[in-house]
C-alpha cells in the first residue's frame, strides 16, 4: 500500500493558522478598553495621595512654626515654686519645685535610673524618641479591650509635654509634642533628656521633681535614697495620687513590687536583690498635715487671681494665725474623736477676724485621708443658725426684740413643720422666739415681712450660694459653706460692716521683690447700728440662756445654734473678742448623726477654740 504524502501547505493556509491565533476585533476593543480604564484610576489615586501628603506636610510644617520657644523651655528645668507662709512668716506649705536644686541623671544611684527606665520606658536607651514596638502593642492592647488601657508615650515624648506648661489635649500639641522629641533627641544626650525628665514630672503631694517628692516624702536627697525607695518613687509616675506613699502607704509598697518586677524582668537587678529591697526601710514619711494644709491649698489656688502667671518662685504671706489654727486644729479633731459612737465622722472649722482676715481653716479632720475642703467647698443645710438673717431683716423693718409674735400650728400645703421639742408656746416675743430657737414662731414673723427682703439681706451678708424662695429656706433648709457663715456674722461683730474675706496679705519674689500688697477696701455699712445692737443681745442671750449655753466663755460672746432635719448636719456661729467662729459636724455621706445638734457638739467645739484664742 502506497503511502499517504503530507497535505501541500499552501500560503493561505499559512494565513489561516495565523489568523487563528489572532484575537477577534472585539476581545482586542474589550482588552485595550480594560487598560484604559485601569489608567483612569491610577492617576487621580496618585494625585489625591500627593495632595493628603502635602496637606499633611503643610500641617506638620504649621505646627512646627508655632512651637513655642524651644530653647526657653529647656532652660527651665522646674516649675516656679510658691511658698504658702503664716502671718509671722513661717512656711505652711510649698509647691512645685522648691526643695529642690537641680539633679542630673548621672550622679543618682544606677538603681533608681534602672527603677524608671524600667517602668516607663524600656527602651528609652535604644529609640529615637518614639517607641514603635511600644506603640503597636499599645495600640493591639487597646483594640482588643476596645477601651484606653495601655499608653505608649517615651520618656523624651514626656519631656515634650512637660516643657509646654500646659494641660491642652489637642491634634496640633501632640504632633508638636511628637517633633520637640524628635528635636531632643537630635539635640542632647540620653542623660540630658533623662535629668529634664527627674527635674520636672510630677510626683504628686504638690512636687515636681524627684528630688522634690524624695525630700517631701522620705525627708532626704534622692541621691541618698534606697532601692525600695526608688521603686516607690518610680511607681508615682503611673497615678501620683494614688501611689502617694504617705496617702496610702499600703497601695505604694504595692506598686513598688511591680517595679522591682519590671526590673528583674528588664535583667537590672536579681531576684535576690528584689527579695533584698523588699525587707529595706522607707524614709520618715510621717508627713505633717496639720498647721494649715487645707487653708494653704485653698491659697494656693487662688495666687493667679493676684498675680497672673508667674515665671519666678515666690513668697506668698497670709493671714493664718498659727497659734490659732493649732488651737481649731486639735479641739475639733479630739471633740469627733470622743463623739464617733455617735456617728458623726467630720467637721470644718474657719475663724474670721473682724476685718475679714481668716486667721484658722480647717476644712476637715484628717488631710491624709481627704483633701477635700469642708470649709470652702462643701455645702451644707445650716438649720437654725439661718434664723438671724429672718429676725435680722425684722429688726431693720421696723420690729423691736420686744415685739410679739404667734408660736402656734401652721402647714403649707403637705408640710407642716413643728418646733424641735415639738410643743407651742403661744405668743412669744422675738427675743424669746430666737433665743429658744421656735420654728413656728420665726414663720409667723418671716409671714410679716417679706422672704425676698430676708435672701437679698443673707446674700448681703456674705452667703454666696443660692438661697431657696421658700419657707422652709427661712429655718435653713438651702446649703450653705462654713466660710460664708462666718463671714456672715462677722458683719455684726464688726459692726454692721459689709466684709470680704482674705487670706493674703503680701507677696514677695525669691529675691525680696514686692509684686503684691492688700490694700484695705473701703468700710461699707448694711446694717444699721441699732440693728445690730439689738441682734448682738439677742445673739448673745442664746449664749447665756437658751440653746447655745455649751458655748459660754469669761468674755462677752454671741452666737446661734443650727441643726438639720435627721440631725444630719450640726453648727455653732458666733463672735466675741474680735474674732467670728463658725463650726460644723456631720458626715461625709449625709448620714445621720445620732442625737447631735447645734447647742451640743459644736457649741462644745466652739466654747474649746474661742476660750483659747481670746485672751
Amino acid at each position: 500500500m502506497k503511502a499517504k504524502t503530507p497535505a501541500k501547505v499552501t500560503k493561505k493556509n499559512k494565513q489561516d493558522k495565523k489568523g487563528a491565533k489572532k484575537k477577534s476585533p472585539l476581545k482586542r476593543r474589550k482588552s485595550k478598553h480594560k487598560s484604559k480604564s485601569r489608567n483612569f484610576w491610577i492617576k487621580p489615586l496618585l494625585i489625591t495621595v500627593l495632595c493628603l501628603f502635602l496637606l499633611l506636610a503643610g500641617y506638620v510644617g504649621y505646627c512646627f512654626i508655632t512651637m513655642p520657644d524651644i530653647g526657653q523651655a529647656i532652660s527651665r528645668t522646674r516649675l516656679p515654686a510658691t511658698t504658702i507662709l503664716s502671718a509671722d512668716g513661717q512656711e505652711i506649705e510649698s509647691y512645685g519645685g522648691v526643695y529642690s536644686d537641680v539633679v542630673y541623671a548621672q550622679n543618682l544611684p544606677q538603681y533608681v535610673i534602672d527603677a524608671v527606665i524600667s517602668t516607663e520606658d524600656r527602651r528609652f536607651y535604644s529609640h529615637f524618641g518614639f517607641d514603635v514596638i511600644g506603640f503597636t502593642r499599645a495600640m493591639i492592647v487597646n483594640i482588643i479591650h476596645r477601651r484606653y488601657v495601655q499608653g505608649a508615650s517615651t520618656i523624651t515624648q514626656q519631656v515634650s509635654k512637660n516643657l509646654f506648661l500646659t494641660p491642652e489635649k489637642t491634634i496640633r500639641r501632640k504632633v508638636q509634642e511628637l517633633l520637640m522629641a524628635f528635636w531632643l533627641e537630635k539635640k542632647f544626650d540620653k542623660n540630658r533628656i533623662l535629668t529634664l525628665y527627674l527635674n520636672r514630672v510630677y510626683m504628686g503631694a504638690g512636687t515636681y521633681g524627684i528630688e522634690a517628692a524624695s525630700q517631701k516624702f522620705f525627708h532626704k536627697s534622692s541621691s541618698d535614697i534606697n532601692m525600695l525607695e526608688a521603686a516607690v518613687l518610680a511607681g508615682l509616675l503611673k497615678a501620683p495620687a494614688r501611689y502617694n506613699p504617705v496617702s496610702n502607704r499600703k497601695r505604694a509598697l504595692e506598686r513598688a513590687k511591680v517595679v522591682l518586677k519590671n526590673m528583674v524582668d528588664a535583667g537590672k537587678i536579681t531576684s535576690k536583690q528584689r527579695d533584698l529591697a523588699l525587707t529595706m526601710p522607707l524614709g520618715n514619711n510621717k508627713y505633717n498635715f496639720d498647721g494649715g494644709k487645707y487653708f494653704a491649698d485653698w491659697v494656693y489656688n487662688e495666687v493667679n487671681a493676684y498675680i497672673g502667671e508667674r515665671q519666678s518662685d515666690t513668697n506668698v504671706y497670709t493671714t493664718l494665725d498659727l497659734k490659732i489654727q493649732k488651737a481649731a486644729e486639735e479641739v475639733l479633731r479630739s471633740e469627733i474623736a470622743a463623739n464617733k459612737d455617735k456617728n458623726v465622722t467630720n467637721g470644718a472649722v474657719v475663724v474670721i477676724a473682724d476685718d475679714g482676715a481668716v486667721k484658722a481653716l480647717v476644712g476637715g479632720i484628717d488631710y491624709r485621708k481627704s483633701q477635700f475642703n469642708r470649709a470652702v467647698q462643701a455645702l451644707r443645710q445650716p438649720g437654725s443658725s439661718f434664723k438671724t438673717f429672718v429676725y435680722l431683716t425684722a429688726l431693720e423693718n421696723g420690729f423691736a426684740p420686744s415685739d410679739i409674735i404667734e408660736d402656734k400650728p401652721l402647714s403649707r400645703g403637705r408640710w407642716m413643720p413643728k418646733n424641735y421639742d415639738k410643743k407651742y408656746y403661744g405668743q412669744v416675743t422675738l427675743k424669746t422666739a430666737f433665743k429658744r430657737s421656735l420654728n413656728l414662731a420665726t414663720l409667723d414673723l418671716l409671714s410679716k415681712i417679706s422672704l425676698s427682703k430676708v435672701i437679698k439681706e443673707a446674700h448681703r451678708m456674705g452667703i454666696s450660694t443660692p438661697i431657696e424662695n421658700s419657707y422652709a429656706a427661712a429655718l435653713g433648709a438651702s446649703e450653705v459653706k462654713v466660710l460664708d457663715m462666718a463671714v456672715a456674722y462677722s458683719t455684726i461683730s464688726n459692726g454692721g460692716f459689709a466684709n470680704w474675706p482674705y487670706t493674703i496679705s503680701e507677696i514677695y519674689t525669691k529675691d525680696g521683690y514686692k509684686i503684691y500688697e492688700r490694700i484695705a477696701d473701703e468700710k461699707e455699712r448694711i446694717i444699721s447700728p441699732e440693728a445690730v445692737e439689738n441682734i448682738t443681745s439677742m445673739l448673745h442671750e442664746v449664749i447665756e440662756s437658751g440653746t447655745g449655753k455649751k458655748a459660754q466663755v469669761p468674755f462677752f460672746a454671741a452666737g446661734k445654734t443650727g441643726t438639720s432635719q435627721d440631725y444630719r448636719d450640726a453648727w455653732f456661729v458666733g463672735f466675741g473678742g474680735g474674732y467670728t467662729a463658725a463650726v460644723w459636724v456631720g458626715n461625709d455621706d449625709n448620714s445621720p448623726m445620732k442625737n447631735i445638734g447645734g447647742g451640743g457638739l459644736p457649741a462644745d467645739i466652739w466654747q474649746k477654740i474661742m476660750s483659747r484664742i481670746v485672751k
